[in-house]
């Protein structure tokens, strides 16, 4: 490995042995690796040094390493947070995501999926190894745009129409959330661009590059279900040929977007559950189980929370899909918001491309910037494409009975 990719990692357990083996796979890696077995040996060697990636027990002889994590989170630390829970600690696991990090892993931990997080943390903190110039963070709350991203980010964020407060916070919390592993909930109603935003998040993260998979959970069969999301071998059902792959083994190394996820049914939540909570995945009809890594970003329009208590929706699902949440605004906001998204459906439309909207004196935006706007792009697409339809048709009716063209059968 060149010196320019080599970073300086902080591994924080208070167990000699695994200790010793995270260190020894991290060197192999050709990184500097440094360790701590407590709280205080932790806090000194971050005092006096810096790193690009910090791992850590959850629970250490002298206190929690959430208590690092939060303290380098105020302090504004470029570092990259690993955390380790316990099996089954689902709780810890997602408390850790909001409080920063970048991803955690489960106990006991498997060297593969070890290495390969720790190199998706390290890709994701790429400009601040050395030899890069360093992006400066966000500060919190600022009104200033996102912070620069890739070309095919910037090109993402731009196709979210409108200057609202609302859609601000919406690229700024984007901005803030896409390089982490942190599974992210788009709520919104439908038609308002949840979509946009997943794809968003995706371009703006360092898994840019990898494919980003849409997936609307309410359009498949329920008998089809697992096989579309997990994959199947030959002879798993009937009319299955060939092996396949699911949606999770095609959005490897990428994003997969479940939209509309409270559709699924509760036997599949609970599959769904567990693909995330182990990152794994076994196809319908093998005895194998497949490691996967994908972020998962999930959309509905529906108040989940209310679907929770009435018995609709697994808990503990909601909980590991809602660790981050953005809520996509309506256009029913005034000019401000109705302008853009008005010349966009307009512009995008080859039947509506050129009409000039504004000069239309019915049309809302121009009578009076408090006059309800359709609330959606996806009514703007239908308010846009309407006119033009009428126009042609009263220049069909209108035209004489003897000019029209005469039909052949």
């Amino acid at each position: 490995m060149s010196p320019t990719t080599t970073a300086r990692i902080l591994v924080i357990d208070d167990e000699p042995d695994l200790r010793t083996l995270y260190e020894l796979s991290l060197l192999r890696e050709g990184h500097q690796v440094h360790a701590a077995g407590s709280l205080a040996q932790a806090r000194a060697q971050l005092a006096g040094q810096h790193f690009d990636l910090v791992i850590t027990d959850m629970r250490l002889p002298d206190g929690l390493g959430l208590d690092l994590l939060r303290e380098s989170a105020g302090g504004r630390s470029a570092a990259r947070w690993i955390v380790i829970t316990a099996y089954g600690s689902a709780e810890s696991a997602v408390e850790a995501l909001k409080c920063g990090a970048f991803d955690y892993l489960t106990k006991p931990v498997d060297l593969k999926q070890f290495r390969d997080v720790v190199g998706a943390a390290l890709r994701a903190s790429a400009p601040a190894l050395p030899g890069r110039a360093a992006v400066p963070a966000p500060q919190a709350g600022a009104s200033d745009p996102p912070e620069r991203a890739s070309e095919g980010g910037a090109e993402a964020l731009a196709r979210l129409v409108g200057d609202s407060p609302a859609m601000r916070g919406v690229k700024q919390a984007i901005a803030r959330v896409a390089r982490g592993m942190a599974p992210v909930l788009v709520r919104g109603e439908s038609g308002t661009g949840k979509e946009l935003v997943a794809s968003a998040l995706h371009a703006c993260s360092h898994r840019g590059g990898q494919p980003f998979v849409p997936v609307n959970c309410g359009a498949i069969p329920e008998q089809l279900l697992e096989a579309e999301f997990f994959g199947a071998r030959k002879g798993a059902y009937t009319g299955a040929l060939h092996d396949r792959d699911g949606f999770f083994q095609a959005a490897r190394g990428g994003t997969l977007f479940l939209d509309e996820i409270g559709e699924l049914p509760l036997a599949m939540q609970a599959k769904l559950l567990r693909a995330i909570q182990e990152r794994r995945v076994r196809p319908l009809g093998d005895t194998q189980e497949q490691a996967v890594d994908v972020r998962i970003v999930s959309a509905t329009h529906k108040d989940l929370a209310a679907d929770v208590q009435a018995g609709r929706f697994r808990q503990d699902l909601y909980y590991r899909l809602n660790v981050i949440e953005i809520v996509v605004p309506r256009c029913a906001s005034g000019a401000r918001t109705c302008r853009p998204c008005a010349g966009r459906c307009c512009n995008a439309s080859p039947a509506t491309a050129g009409w000039c909207w504004r000069k239309r004196p019915n049309h809302c935006c121009t009578r009076s910037p408090r006059r309800r706007c359709p609330a959606t792009c996806a009514n703007w697409r239908t308010c846009c494409t309407a006119p033009s339809r009428c126009a042609r048709a009263r220049q069909t009716t209108r035209r004489p009975m003897h000019r029209r063209r005469s039909m052949t059968w």
